[in-house]
């Protein structure tokens, strides 16, 4: 399975935010689409880095109620770790679990293609498990498409 497999089904549809928005701003989009990290982007196709809900978190406690007067280029990850659509599922698990991401983004010749979330790769999982538990009961009891 490879990242693409869950775009196909999620598709491409990515939200992004400029660094020069302030954090109120940013978290008036992380509600308005339910999501728990936006990209940073100047352009919408490059990735200038990301925000997530525990970045804004951290920042908050840091330096109080003043960071959200604050442009998000402020609080952002700069050092982004990316997949391509040809990515490995398992690849890209590994990669969440060991740096503790929940969140990539799909980059594609230098240009933001998605993002996925650790619930993404987790649905997804979940369906693949629930076709094959599906599939042998269809085998053991002959019902066969």
């Amino acid at each position: 399975m490879r990242i693409s497999d869950i775009l196909r089904v999620k598709g491409e549809r990515v939200v992004t935010v400029s660094p020069e928005a302030d954090v109120t701003e940013l978290l008036t989009v992380l509600a308005e689409h339910k999501i728990g990290a936006v990209i940073v982007s100047r352009d919408g196709d490059r990735v200038d880095g990301i925000v997530s809900e525990r970045d804004i978190v951290r920042a908050l406690a840091a330096r109080g109620a003043a960071v959200l007067t604050e442009p998000v280029a402020t609080i952002q990850t700069t050092d982004v770790r990316s997949v391509t659509r040809d990515a490995a599922l398992d690849e890209v698990e590994r990669l969440m679990t060991e740096r503790r991401f929940r969140h990539v983004p799909v980059i594609e010749d230098g240009a933001l293609r998605g993002v996925v979330s650790i619930g993404d790769v987790v649905k997804f999982r979940i369906d693949e498990l629930e076709h094959e538990r599906s599939s042998l009961a269809d085998y053991i009891t002959g019902e066969r498409a």
